[in-house]
């Protein structure tokens, strides 16, 4: 069987996968492994034989196609993350770099460890390769000829011992303190919408207007000066209905429909009037409503209020379903491909509106080669950049540094004239399981090996333990401080560390805790520079120790 495996590199691909999937939907009480299951048993399968281990290209290229299509998805909330608190986060997480980097040194002196050895527990307890491969870059460039295999070998097997633990110890982390703290990732992401990486409990309302001092007042000045974040659909003034616009005023006894959050709804509620018996939303006498796909290139990534539904069709949209959440609409709210709107309109309107926003399911299975194509390019291309380094070496973003920068652009412009840089949603999240799940496992199995015949070797143990204090001991610092001291919603927390790590495995298990993406949106943040700062921090290692 093992040769079997060996002789059959895809084999051995679907073998892990299929493993390893079910394998992390098993639950302990509430603690489940995830998708990073298939690392572990890709490390379990790697260990029983030297060549039972994918090539390369297979990780490298599911990493390229795991960030990009992170960072398409995610460049709206990064950019909006920095009218936040960006660059706060970011120094926050170059400091805990630090704090990782004298953890490494104080190994160093503790167990005397070699200087080989300490640069690659410190690149494989922060599970980034790109460090590593700078390390070997920067030996091969600065180390006679003669002892570069030598050389080399040292960071390698300290990286596959601290591997590991350096994924397995920082999903610990996060489990023990969701649960420690008892985290409501639902709430966050409620107040955390502006991001728009989180959906909302939407209700339906109707109401009757009891006061009768809102002449003059419209209703876009009422949401503004009540800072109401809702939507006002219908109205019914006598037997005259219609669909409320942002001029028109209220007078008492007008029945209007509120769409959003319970919460502001019933805050508009107690502002303007009583719950009415009568519900207008069911009324489709005058008004119809349907959900229609958003297939037609043209309206995807331009505002809503650029497509001035109501001047064309007399329509309005009452909500955005993106995936499984529903999103309230706003005037410079984009669309994307894959989205579903619900719109209300005249029943005699709606053919007109279904085909300008296209209603095509079968199109949204379909990806365009040629713009995934050139930004993945552009990424790749602009990660082969070579930055200069202080004493003559250099450094590069890599493979997953420069696909995502590029893919973060893309996805804030989300389109460049006729060209549309976003992808469909389904089609994001189908790219982004298949890129994580071969980097996964060629990860794996490439390392399982490497970890095993290591770690009972001279030292071994010693990197091991020193791994996974530096790993637990960060992830642990970086929660406390980043949730208790400096208030970071704990959605983009576990985002924020998993981009601390530039760990796919983690992201996904923060992923699948949050059930949205605000993880995402906290990885991608800080992630170009954490790469950065662990290549410089790696070979500073090597050079100084």
């Amino acid at each position: 069987m093992i040769q079997l495996l060996i002789d059959n590199p895809l084999l051995l691909l679907f073998v892990v996968a299929a493993l390893g999937y079910p394998l992390g939907r098993i639950k302990i009480g509430s603690f489940s492994l995830g998708v990073a299951a298939v690392l572990f048993v890709g490390l379990a399968i790697g260990a029983l034989d030297p060549n039972l281990k994918l090539p390369s290209f297979v990780y490298l290229f599911g990493l390229a196609i795991f960030i990009y299509t992170i960072g398409l998805a995610s460049g709206p909330g990064f950019f909006a993350s920095f009218r936040r608190q960006g660059l706060r986060d970011n120094i926050f997480i170059l400091l805990m770099i630090l704090f990782a980097t004298a953890l490494a040194v104080g190994a160093y002196v503790l167990f005397n460890l070699k200087p080989g050895l300490t640069a690659g527990m410190f690149t494989g307890s922060l599970t980034n390769t790109p460090a590593l491969a700078g390390l070997l870059d920067y030996i091969k460039d600065n180390v006679p000829a003669n002892l570069v295999e030598i050389m080399q070998a040292e960071p390698v097997v300290a990286y596959s011992i601290a591997y590991p633990v350096g994924v397995i110890g920082v999903i610990f982390s996060i489990y023990l303190f969701q649960r420690l703290w008892k985290v409501d990732y639902r709430q966050e992401a409620k107040e955390l919408r502006d991001l728009g990486a989180s959906g909302e409990h939407l209700s339906n309302l109707t109401i009757r207007v009891t006061r009768d001092d809102l002449t003059g007042t419209t209703i876009d000045t009422l949401r503004q000066e009540q800072n109401w974040h809702i939507i006002f659909g219908r109205y019914k003034r006598g037997e005259e209905m219609g669909l409320v616009h942002g001029d028109m005023t209220l007078a008492a006894g007008d029945l209007v429909s509120l769409i959003g959050d319970e919460d502001d709804i019933a805050r508009a509620l107690a502002y303007l009037g009583e719950e009415s018996h009568e519900h207008l939303e069911f009324d489709r006498s005058q008004l119809d409503f349907r959900r229609i796909f958003v297939s037609n290139l043209a309206v995807v990534g331009k505002p809503l209020a650029e497509l001035k539904l109501s001047q064309r069709f007399g329509a309005l949209i009452t909500r955005v379903r993106r995936g499984d959440i529903d999103l309230l609409p706003s005037g410079d709210m984009k669309l994307e491909l894959g989205d579903r709107v619900r719109v209300v309109a005249q029943r005699q309107r709606m053919p007109k509106v279904n085909e300008f926003f296209g209603d095509s399911y079968r199109s949204l299975s379909e990806i365009d080669i040629m713009t995934f194509g050139l930004g993945m390019a552009l990424g790749l291309l602009i990660g082969e950049i070579p930055f200069p380094l202080p004493g003559g070496g250099v450094f590069k973003l890599g493979l997953a540094g420069g696909p995502l920068l590029v893919a973060l652009v893309l996805g804030a412009l989300g389109r460049t004239g006729p060209i549309v840089w976003q992808l469909p949603y389904s089609a994001n999240l189908t790219l982004r399981q298949i890129g994580l799940i071969l980097f996964l496992a060629g990860v794996g199995t490439r390392s399982g090996y490497a970890f095993a015949s290591t770690f009972s070797q001279g030292g071994g143990i010693y990197i091991f333990l020193a791994g996974a204090v530096m790993t637990i001991a960060t992830a642990m610092l970086t929660l406390f401080i980043g949730y208790k001291l400096l208030r970071i919603p704990m959605s983009l927390l576990i985002g924020m560390l998993a981009g601390l790590q530039t760990q796919p495995a983690v992201l996904g298990y923060a992923n699948e805790q949050t059930g949205n993406d605000l993880a995402n949106i906290g990885y991608a943040t800080v992630y170009p520079l954490a790469t950065i700062s662990k290549i410089l921090l790696a070979q500073l290692l090597l050079t100084l120790l």
